[in-house]
């Protein structure tokens, strides 16, 4: 098989949850465990982080990346779902697994593959755990995708295990409460592994803290004051400025991230107590992450790791923005105080589309009803109908047409949006990903 056929063999052989959801999803970790113990534990050859969270897993993920890169580390980096290419989810320093690997992997483990039956996430999983491994990097960074207790990913031992935060999504596979949620979420915390805990939310904090003194694991926080308290200063085009105080003192005024978005300041937190922790643990294959360090890798950050999707600025006039935010804490880091706060226009149009088995009325309170709405059905099958995504979201006072692709919504906003107005694209990933 060529590269073309082979994704076409992974994405409609092998359950694959975002494509077609559920079905897709497996309640052990059995397929995984067997299917790396045939391809020799590649995870068990490498030092990892471990990321877990409702939302800012994949910020946090590239600030770490693009940091320890910047120390001179080679560094593997797995993330889901993908945008537009199916390597963006493995990437070392930046650059994606080569065509011929993925097509390798496949053809020579496909007696195997079907004989266990892993899932789509399962050997992409196991894909980047032997890529990573043969590449030999320094350290990988890996993301989880559902959840972490029964997570594909949580067959790996970390260096550090990092929790960026809690809030609603996927509330059919990881529990209708927060602190249900926070439970499979903290499935990832192992014996005497030190985990980060990116936000001290009231509802769940304890629910970290029990199993990290059952697991004798240092629990820290990222965001408490005696840490981190990091504040947006400005943006530019290229870099937003933070001023940054640790433990009450003002550790740098300047601080260029090469993101954006207010709500980023919780994950610049993360990423710099994780970079706290991995110092604290005085491992010789880790250099020392200093300041220069973290500046050199912050400020370079979309080049350095490819960056895709998260705030991301298409067009000048009239401002276009792509973000993936599709739940609720996502949406609330848009809306109505955060982001949009930093711009100023006149009118607000939102292209918004999501998947079928997102519960909309639990989103929909988040948005604003006098912003001009365009809505969208993403090109998958998990794809919610637009018309009747417009009929769920008029009961909200949220008015608008409804389209049925993404691109004639898109054109359609760039038709009546006039001077000074701001169009913003959002709710799913798989809409952003047909616009990027």
């Amino acid at each position: 098989m060529n590269y073309k056929e082979t994704l076409s063999y992974l994405y409609t052989q092998l359950p694959m949850f975002q494509r077609t959801g559920p079905a897709a999803f497996k309640k052990n970790l059995g397929n995984i465990l067997k299917f790396c113990d045939y391809l020799g534990n590649p995870h068990q050859k490498l030092k990892c982080i471990h990321l877990a969270g409702t939302n800012g897993k994949g910020s946090t993920g590239h600030l770490l990346a693009s940091v320890l890169q910047a120390a001179g580390l080679k560094v593997g980096l797995y993330t889901s779902p993908h945008y537009r290419d199916f390597r963006e989810r493995i990437k070392i320093n930046g650059t994606y697994i080569e065509k011929k690997q993925v097509v390798n992997f496949v053809a020579h483990h496909k007696t195997e593959i079907r004989k266990i039956g892993p899932s789509f996430f399962e050997i992409t999983v196991a894909l980047a755990f032997d890529y990573f491994a043969k590449e030999k990097v320094d350290i990988a960074i890996i993301e989880t995708g559902l959840g972490g207790r029964l997570d594909s990913t949580n067959i790996i031992t970390p260096m550090v295990s990092v929790i960026t935060n809690i809030s609603f999504d996927h509330q059919q596979f990881l529990g209708d409460t927060l602190p249900k949620i926070a439970g499979e979420k903290a499935g990832i915390i192992k014996a005497k592994v030190p985990v980060v805990i990116g936000e001290k939310q009231r509802e769940v904090f304890t629910i970290f803290k029990e199993k990290a003194k059952s697991e004798k694991a240092k629990l820290f926080v990222a965001n408490e004051q005696k840490n981190y308290e990091v504040v947006l200063e400005k943006e530019t085009l290229k870099n937003s400025f933070y001023t940054i105080k640790k433990n009450g003192v003002v550790w740098d005024s300047n601080l260029p991230v090469n993101i954006h978005g207010l709500y980023q300041t919780k994950n610049i937190g993360t990423a710099l107590m994780t970079f706290d922790v991995l110092n604290s643990l005085k491992d010789k294959s880790i250099p020392v992450l200093d300041l220069p360090t973290i500046k050199k890798g912050f400020s370079n950050l979309k080049k350095t790791t490819t960056f895709l999707g998260r705030w991301q600025q298409l067009d000048q006039n009239p401002l276009i923005i792509a973000d993936s935010a599709h739940n609720e804490a996502g949406l609330k880091n848009i809306f109505p105080n955060q982001k949009l706060a930093k711009i100023s226009y006149k009118k607000l149009h939102i292209v918004f589309g999501t998947v079928s088995d997102k519960a909309v009325e639990k989103v929909f309170p988040y948005l604003p009803n006098d912003a001009v709405y365009y809505f969208v059905k993403a090109d998958i099958p998990r794809g919610f109908n637009a018309i009747k995504l417009q009929k769920a979201a008029a009961e909200f006072q949220l008015n608008g047409k409804a389209y049925t692709s993404v691109r004639r919504g898109l054109a359609a906003a760039k038709r009546k949006a006039n001077k000074g107005d701001v169009i913003l694209i959002c709710g799913s990933i798989f809409v952003v990903a047909e616009v990027i």
